[in-house]
């Protein structure tokens, strides 16, 4: 199974962040900010970013990105190679309530072979959950639409020592233009959920470019 690095979205949740005012172009891999719109011209997507959320820094991605490769490759025992990965637009309130997005490539070896990896993935990031020993429940993986484009997405729901909830998220996921493309929601109110889906549930995508690479 290939390992891509959407796995350590799950870093995020033991993150203290702080917000700042950024130039929004320094802290992207690929893609262009313009009058709060993000473009990302491998995947052909663009999005609105919301009024009043701070574009996360390329500083704080990256510190999200080493807690959470020390804590994967804990579980894997070897090292994981995330020298394709790229992150797209992020932005935040706090460090609860926050959208990340990545792209890393994906080359298909056999039919089937994204979709085992994203299976894969989703047990691997419960496993380690329950492993640093935070409570955990997943939701079912179902498929939603997002501008007639399918999507995989499901749900972890954070718990307290006391089984209090205090962290939502929802991953969705495709396979696109040969990438392995991920979004990452975190929330703990409805008014913060309901801001990041308008806008993610509102993407556009060109459907030219979804050109799905056959396998050998």
């Amino acid at each position: 199974m290939q390992i891509t690095y959407r796995v350590i979205f799950l870093a995020l949740i033991l993150s203290i962040t702080s917000c700042k005012q950024v130039d929004p172009n320094k802290q992207i891999d690929e893609g262009k900010v313009e009058n709060d719109f993000y473009s990302s011209k491998e995947i052909g997507w663009t999005m609105n970013i919301p009024s009043n959320w701070e574009v996360t820094s390329r500083e704080q991605n990256e510190e999200n990105q080493k807690k959470g490769l020390d804590v994967i490759e804990d579980m894997v025992d070897g090292e994981i190679d995330i020298s394709g990965l790229k992150n797209l637009i992020g932005f935040q309130k706090n460090v609860f309530n926050m959208f990340q997005s990545t792209s890393e490539p994906f080359e298909l070896e056999y039919e089937g072979e994204w979709e085992e990896n994203n299976a894969g993935l989703k047990i691997l990031i419960y496993e380690t959950y329950l492993q640093q020993g935070i409570k955990t429940d997943s939701t079912a993986t179902k498929i939603v639409k997002i501008d007639d484009l399918d999507f995989h997405t499901y749900t972890f729901t954070i718990y307290s020592p006391k089984d209090e909830v205090i962290l939502n998220q929802i991953m969705y996921s495709r396979l696109i233009n040969g990438f392995d493309f991920g979004v990452n929601i975190n929330y703990n109110n409805e008014s913060d959920k309901d801001e990041m889906l308008e806008v993610w549930l509102n993407s556009k995508f060109i459907k030219k470019k979804l050109i799905k690479k056959s396998h050998k």
